[in-house]
Order: C-alpha cells, then sequence, then structure tokens
C-alpha cells in the first residue's frame, strides 16, 4: 500500500519560480502514480484560488491536467483547501474528478484512524481565527464574484505576489509544545484515538509521538524542501524529493518531537 501526503505547493499565475515548482510537483506525481492507492492534497496548493461561475482563473494548466490524468485512472485525489484557496467551490471536483473537503476529514485506512486537514484555523489565536471567518463568509464570496475578473483576480494575485515575497515562510522551531497543531493534537487525542494526525499550514515538516501507538504529521512545503510523506499500511515516511537519493525517516526509529533539517 501507499498513500500519499503533501501540501503547501503555493502556485502563483505568472510566476517563473512558482512555474518551475509546479512542473517539480507534476513531475513527483508522475513517480507516484503507479504505486500510489491514493493521493492526499492538504491546502494551499494555490496561493490564491477563486472560482467563477463561466471563468476559469488562468494559470496552472500542467497541474490541474495531471490531477485530471490521476483520477481518470482511477486513482482517488483528496484536496483539502487551506487558508489561501479557501476559495475552492466545486470546479475542481467537477472538472478535475477530485475529492474537496473544506474541514478536517477523519478517515480509516487499512485499519488505521487518521484525522487529516490543512491545520489552519485549528488552535490558533482569536484574530487569526476571526480573518479566516471574514475570508470564508458567503457574503464576501458573492462580491467577489461580481467583480469583474479583470479587477478581482488582478488584486488577490497582486495581494498574493507581495505577501508572498515578505511573509516569512517557516517561523522557529521551538519545542512540540509550543506547536499549534501538535496541541490540537494532543486534545482531540483525550477525545478520541487516533493513529495519525496528518497535516499542512506549518510549512515545517515534522514529526511528533503523541502516545505510544499515536503520531502527529506535518508534511511540510513545497517552496524550498519539497517534502511528502507517504503510508505504506503499517507506518508513515517523510521524504524530501530535493536529495540526491530520497531522504525517509520511519516513525518506529525516531526520537518524539525531531523536526527534519
Amino acid at each position: 500500500m501507499s498513500v500519499y501526503f503533501a501540501s503547501d505547493l503555493h502556485l502563483i499565475a505568472g510566476n517563473e519560480e512558482s512555474r518551475c515548482r509546479e512542473k517539480a510537483f507534476i513531475q513527483w506525481l508522475d513517480t507516484i502514480k503507479h504505486d500510489a492507492d491514493a493521493v492526499y492534497l492538504l491546502g494551499d496548493m494555490f496561493d490564491f484560488w477563486f472560482e467563477y461561475k463561466t471563468v476559469v482563473t488562468r494559470g496552472f494548466s500542467r497541474f490541474i491536467g495531471k490531477l485530471c490524468e490521476l483520477t481518470d485512472s482511477g486513482i482517488p485525489v483528496h484536496f483539502f483547501t487551506g487558508n489561501h484557496d479557501i476559495w475552492a467551490g466545486d470546479y475542481l471536483a467537477l472538472e478535475a474528478g477530485v475529492i474537496l473537503h473544506t474541514e478536517p476529514m477523519e478517515t480509516e485506512i487499512n485499519g488505521f484512524r487518521f484525522l487529516i486537514g490543512h491545520g489552519h484555523g485549528l488552535c490558533d489565536t482569536r484574530a487569526y481565527k476571526f480573518l479566516l471567518r471574514i475570508l470564508g463568509n458567503n457574503t464576501l464570496r458573492i462580491l467577489h464574484a461580481a467583480t469583474h475578473p479583470r479587477w478581482g483576480v488582478a488584486f488577490w494575485q497582486w495581494v498574493s505576489g507581495k505577501s508572498f515575497k515578505n511573509r516569512q515562510l517557516v517561523s522557529p522551531f521551538v519545542s512540540p509544545e509550543k506547536e499549534n497543531l501538535v496541541r490540537y493534537a494532543r486534545q482531540m487525542l483525550k477525545r478520541k484515538h487516533y493513529d495519525f494526525f496528518v497535516f499542512g499550514h506549518r510549512h515545517l515538516p515534522m514529526q511528533v509521538q503523541l502516545a505510544p501507538d499515536s503520531f502527529y504529521i506535518n508534511t511540510g512545503e513545497w517552496i524550498t524542501r519539497r517534502t511528502y510523506a507517504v503510508f505504506d499500511g503499517k507506518g508513515m515516511t517523510l521524504c524530501d524529493t530535493k536529495s540526491k537519493t530520497v531522504e525517509k525517516t520511519t516513525f518506529l526509529d525516531v526520537v518524539a518531537g525531531t523536526v527534519m533539517a
């Protein structure tokens, strides 16, 4: 069994570096499509995404075409919305055949219980959660849809590009106890057992052992490290595609709280 997890590709329309990143991600999808039982894309695959009723946003044709190829071949592709592609509608589901998720999902894979999602808004500050509520507001979505794409899309792509250049991609790792998503996973574990919590959003590939039989995994990002996780039916492995040989760390062999350097 091979189930793959990746997140935070942050594709930007008209950006040359993003186009190279898109091609690298497609190349990776080509390498895994022969043995993939399922693919989970855990959000922020686009740095900005909006769907008009009759207009398709320019860019990303290679990526969307590859999603079509995977789903047409019978591989389930789960697409989770993140804080950057929060406005995803039914286009990707109808045209590319992905299974769209707007909330974290609980599922069972080969007898193991998973909680999977992007990770935004979970155990975050009130201010950040308020911002997400504003962005997720249906009225704002309707107002944006009424704006001509020439101005609406151009504005948000400008905001996206500007913030992408200025934002800090990875805040420093201090300890597992300081990680919001680790705290969230520990809280959830008190209510119900999960073997694996798998999230993106953090931009830092990470593995934390929460209990003898429970692990938190962050898939990292594709801007600098190009990391992903794979479940082989028994355990999870973090992989780094930019190494000459794929770097793998099996969870059963690590010290709790280690982070890939």
